[in-house]
């Protein structure tokens, strides 16, 4: 298992019900959780809140205010962390992002809400096919290594379908990257 012996960090913005279904998939919660919500936020998943340690951060975290919540030899995982991460970070750190977008075929996908702009462009039909990826985290945005990649036709209707279909996808995918076995 790729966190086995390390501590596991877990970021994200939202609601952290990704980081919650993940967890209980594996049988692990992280070690912390980290978010940028504030204390009582009604929409962060409660069943998260029993299982982890969470620690809140301000809305946008300077690089002392991750090494103050960071451990030196931890995997930090991004789920919905709607921040760039300063440089130094990416670089100290061994840290995991899921994209939901299929940027191995498409690099204009890099950024912010990719499946929106697959149907938002002026030629949605280019997008023959949609995914997400598994990368390492690098200072450029969306650039580091990609270690793990699954796609599919794009059949969709519209953005709301693609995105509840990729969040599936999502959570399937960290399953199976946190499976991993790192002895071999």
């Amino acid at each position: 298992m790729l966190i086995e012996n390390k501590k596991w960090v877990a970021m994200f913005s939202h609601t952290g019900n990704e980081i919650y279904n993940i967890s209980k998939k594996i049988g692990r919660f992280p070690d912390r959780v980290i978010t940028n919500k504030t204390p009582g936020d009604k929409c962060i998943n409660k069943n998260l809140l029993s299982k982890t340690d969470v620690v809140y951060v301000k809305d946008r975290p300077e690089v002392q205010d991750y090494n103050r919540v960071l451990w030196d030899d931890c995997v930090l995982t991004l789920h919905g962390w709607m921040r760039v991460l300063p440089k130094t970070v990416c670089k100290e750190y061994e840290i995991y992002n899921l994209h939901p977008g299929l940027i191995t075929k498409y690099s204009e996908l890099k950024g912010a809400d990719p499946q929106r702009r697959v149907f938002e462009c002026e030629y949605p039909e280019r997008y023959e096919h949609v995914g997400c990826v598994i990368h390492h985290v690098s200072p450029e945005v969306d650039a580091g290594k990609v270690v793990m990649e699954r796609s599919t036709s794009n059949t969709f209707t519209g953005c709301g379908v693609l995105t509840e279909y990729l969040h599936e996808m999502a959570t399937d995918m960290w399953v199976d990257f946190m499976m991993i076995n790192t002895s071999d």
